[in-house]
């Protein structure tokens, strides 16, 4: 303790010298709030046994009017500037350097001409005494003789920043600049604050603004024009106020839930944005860019729910990779939470900023549903994802992604999404049209769906059922290319088509298809649970699925809170062109998931990232997700289940139970195992020759070592370690040291 409180020489030294020049300005300080005229000095004769009121006694009284006659009151400057020098040398352990001494004289110098060109003399304790001091008083004169008023400002403006540059090492051009943008800032806050107030007090008095002339007005108004995306004006207001969506509705069995059981969302839930406030921010961006150094101009600005872009045009000869790697930079400046920055965006020549917005507006799912967006589709699989930066509700068709890939740390919102594409395609298409298989190992997220009509098989919770239902799909995506192959149609689509025109027919001879055959949605809510337990199984079924089974409508929505690469591994990824990403904890995740960076600047409550098929690997659109609450969940299964049992799938349960079994059966061989030959040959792995000969050449053998070089699970490893022990390949264990090969390299 004592040895960390101890202090080197120079250290020593600095505190000695910083003491005595604090002790030092102290006094002169003192002295100087303390100066009468009155007091003995060099220039007044007084009579001997006269009190004495400076603070400082006699040698005060001298060394006061010794500073203020030739310099007035802009002796004051020498105890700030001692001032300064203890802070610095406090601070750094250093002294000034010498530079800064003829800085502070010129300094005082300045100050004491300003004070004589302002207010030649003062009173001060019943005396006249000159503000500048004898000096300042002479100087201004002169320049005043030669260069008038105007002309001795400007000359001894450059004077004062030249000094202040020399003494402070600070440029008064940027303490400037940081004051007005001070400034302004506290007015765009202060103009907010203003008009949240207008907007309280309105609500409580009534005068609420009217809320269809918000809808008709969703589009937010830009700086500079924003062309709006088409909206579809044929869309009547019966529409909005339908309990049962149009899709499908023919069927009969079962009815589609309506949209009255979903929350409204708030009348004066919107946001509204200023347009000077907009201009001010955008303003405020320039010169924060120009700070480094980063010239242009904003040309238009898009206010969103809850960012706003910035769309900023450099100047010509700037660099694009200096200006997207500002983001941490810029939201350090903007007091943001953070910034994201797209170079540039895809078919302008802009750079879009993204900068959060002081108040979020919350996106709801009811908005969604109801939009000329979701109701305009003709897809079956729709996925109601939010809205995007403008404020417009965004669709997306799950028929042509075909599959999606989707990763976010914990509460950033994956779930809720994952719920509300799951309701999107419950409001749309009925059980005979759409089915699902969901795999949830957590058992919390979508547990309840349970007993739904639209699932295939119970919500499956036990990684070795999902392996089994993976590949029961796989089964069933081939027996769909051979009913396909027989009908001669190329997909589902088509297929249908022609069984409902051989059912309406009534013509079943001659081999002729009637079976109608729905969409099947796998969801599977956590990947890396299911990898852990069994990843070869479930990788290759995935990888099969995602490669071939568009074309028979099997569609895959996988999600996981750990977008590492022996979860996401290259097979799954290069089959999964589209994928949204919630906010991740790294860049390393970010290019794991969206083989770019930009994820790991979201902002989280379904901020979102999505990479649609065929648009290359920097052009993502930015969604806010909407907001699905558990009680909403709930009426739409309710509502579902009261329409009637599920029809589980009873070959998929079959396969299941044959699948634990058996795995159960491997288990209890390997259990008791007891080493014999016969037992030996039933025991025998398939990639154990592959593994003597791995281990015969790296000349180290053990669990861990066979399990990452073949990719296999610890207990099949240790396996094939005891089997190599018990054949005399290896020698025994030695606590946590690798085991010794006891052959040859074959």
């Amino acid at each position: 303790m004592l040895k960390r409180l101890r202090l080197d020489r120079q250290e020593w030294k600095c505190e000695i010298t910083s003491i005595l020049i604090l002790g030092f300005a102290v006094f002169i300080l003192i002295c100087l709030a303390s100066y009468s005229p009155n007091d003995p000095s060099w220039n007044t004769v007084t009579t001997a046994g006269k009190q004495i009121s400076n603070f400082g006694g006699r040698l005060g009284a001298k060394l006061a009017d010794l500073l203020i006659q030739p310099f007035g009151l802009a002796s004051v400057v020498i105890p700030l500037y001692l001032l300064g020098v203890f802070l610095a040398m406090m601070t750094t352990k250093k002294s000034p350097p010498w530079s800064s001494y003829p800085g502070a004289l010129l300094l005082l110098l300045s100050t004491s001409i300003w004070a004589s060109l302002i207010k030649p003399s003062l009173a001060y304790h019943q005396h006249m005494i000159k503000t500048g001091g004898v000096f300042g008083d002479l100087m201004s004169q002169f320049f005043l003789s030669y260069l008038n008023m105007v002309g001795t400002c400007l000359i001894m403006l450059i004077i004062f920043s030249l000094a202040i540059i020399v003494t402070t090492h600070i440029s008064p051009f940027k303490l400037v600049t940081i004051i007005v943008e001070g400034f302004l800032q506290a007015i765009m806050t202060l103009s907010r604050s203003t008009l949240m107030l207008v907007k309280f007090m309105g609500n409580i008095f009534g005068k609420k603004k009217d809320t269809d002339e918000k809808k008709k007005s969703r589009a937010k108004k830009p700086l500079i024009k924003v062309e709006k995306q088409a909206k579809n004006k044929g869309i009547k207001d019966e529409i909005l106020q339908q309990e049962v969506l149009p899709f499908f509705h023919e069927s009969g069995k079962v009815s589609l839930p309506r949209v009255s059981i979903l929350n409204d969302p708030p009348a004066d839930k919107k946001v509204s944005h200023d347009k000077k406030s907009l201009f001010m921010s955008s303003q405020i961006l320039e010169k924060k860019l120009l700070d480094y150094g980063v010239e242009g101009e904003v040309t238009e600005v898009i206010p969103g729910p809850v960012v706003t872009m910035f769309e900023f045009k450099p100047a010509a000869g700037t660099k694009l990779s200096k200006i997207a790697s500002l983001a941490d930079d810029l939201a350090l400046a903007l007091s943001a939470l953070s910034v994201r920055i797209v170079a540039p965006i895809p078919g302008k020549s802009v750079v879009g900023i993204e900068i959060p917005n002081l108040e979020r507006e919350n996106v709801y799912f009811k908005e969604l549903i109801t939009s000329a967006a979701f109701q305009d589709t003709k897809s079956p699989l729709p996925l109601a994802l939010g809205k995007d930066i403008s404020g417009s509700p965004f669709v997306a068709d799950l028929t042509k992604m075909p599959h999606l890939l989707i990763a976010g740390s914990t509460g950033s919102g994956k779930s809720v999404a994952i719920n509300s594409m799951i309701c999107s395609i419950l409001f749309k298409a009925p059980p005979e049209q759409v089915r699902f298989i969901l795999v949830d190992p957590k058992m919390l997220e979508l547990s309840v769906y349970d007993n739904i009509p639209n699932l295939l098989l119970p919500v499956v919770t036990n990684p070795k059922r999902a392996a089994a239902a993976l590949r029961w799909a796989v089964d069933e995506m081939e027996r769909r290319y051979t009913l396909m192959s027989e009908s001669g149609t190329r997909n589902i689509n088509s297929y249908n088509r022609l069984a409902r025109k051989n059912a309406r027919q009534h013509d079943k001879e001659d081999g002729l298809q009637t079976e109608i055959l729905p969409y099947i949605v796998i969801v599977i809510d956590e990947l890396a649970d299911l990898m852990m337990i069994a990843a070869k199984e479930v990788e290759e079924s995935i990888t099969r699925l995602a490669q071939m089974a568009r074309a028979a409508g099997i569609h895959l929505i996988l999600a996981t809170q750990r977008p590492s690469v022996d979860v996401i591994t290259g097979l799954i990824k290069a089959n999964f062109p589209a994928r949204i990403s919630f906010r991740v904890s790294s860049k390393i995740d970010s290019r794991t998931i969206l083989d770019s960076l930009g994820a790991e600047h979201l902002l989280g409550n379904g901020d979102m990232l999505f990479l649609q098929p065929g648009s290359g690997t920097s052009n993502f659109t930015r969604l806010h997700g909407a907001f699905l609450s558990d009680k909403e969940i709930r009426q739409i299964t309710n509502f579902l289940k009261k329409q009637g049992q599920p029809l589980y799938d009873d070959d998929l349960l079959k396969k299941q139970e044959e699948e634990l079994s058996k795995s159960r059966k491997e288990r209890g061989k390997s259990s008791y195992s007891n080493g014999n030959e016969d037992e030996g040959d039933e025991d025998y792995d398939e990639l154990y020759d592959q593994a003597v000969a791995f281990v015969s050449e790296v000349k180290t053998a053990s669990a861990s070592l066979i399990q990452r070089k073949f990719r296999i699970g610890y207990n099949r490893a240790a396996r094939i370690i005891e089997t190599m022990e018990r054949e005399g390949i290896i020698g025994p264990a030695e606590g946590s040291k690798p085991r010794k090969v006891l052959v040859g390299k074959l």
